[in-house]
């Protein structure tokens, strides 16, 4: 299963950024989608992710200002960043929790290449 992120860049503090991923690949179903982020010297930390039913957990530090979404026709999630602060600047990666059409019985997980942010004046 492949994950491809896009969306990120350059954004002042207090915008807007708007990340995406779409998983492909022998997918049965999508348990989870999510962000995780890591900044240099720190650990790859959740920002955020979504069930399959829409269930909904944020990293506290982002609660009010980002959004996940997903769509699971389309295996895509979206994180709307809003009022983005510079203690946001990270590279995010999106991440699949899934069940594969061969494995039923089975959890994977794979990783997307990750996408920069930088948040600065």
């Amino acid at each position: 299963v492949q994950l491809q992120a896009s969306g990120g860049g350059l954004v002042q503090p207090g915008g807007s950024l708007r990340l995406s991923c779409a998983a492909s690949g022998s997918i049965f179903s999508i348990n989870f989608m999510g962000w995780y982020r890591q900044a240099p010297g720190t650990q790859r930390e959740l920002v955020a992710r979504i069930s399959s039913g829409g269930s909904t957990n944020y990293a506290d530090s982002v609660k009010g200002r980002f959004t996940i979404s997903r769509d699971n026709a389309k295996n895509t999630v979206n994180l709307q960043m809003n009022s983005v602060k510079p203690e946001d600047t990270a590279v995010y990666y999106c991440n699949a929790v899934y069940r594969r059409y061969d494995r039923l019985s089975d959890l994977y997980t794979s990783w997307g290449q990750g996408t920069q942010v930088t948040v600065s004046s």
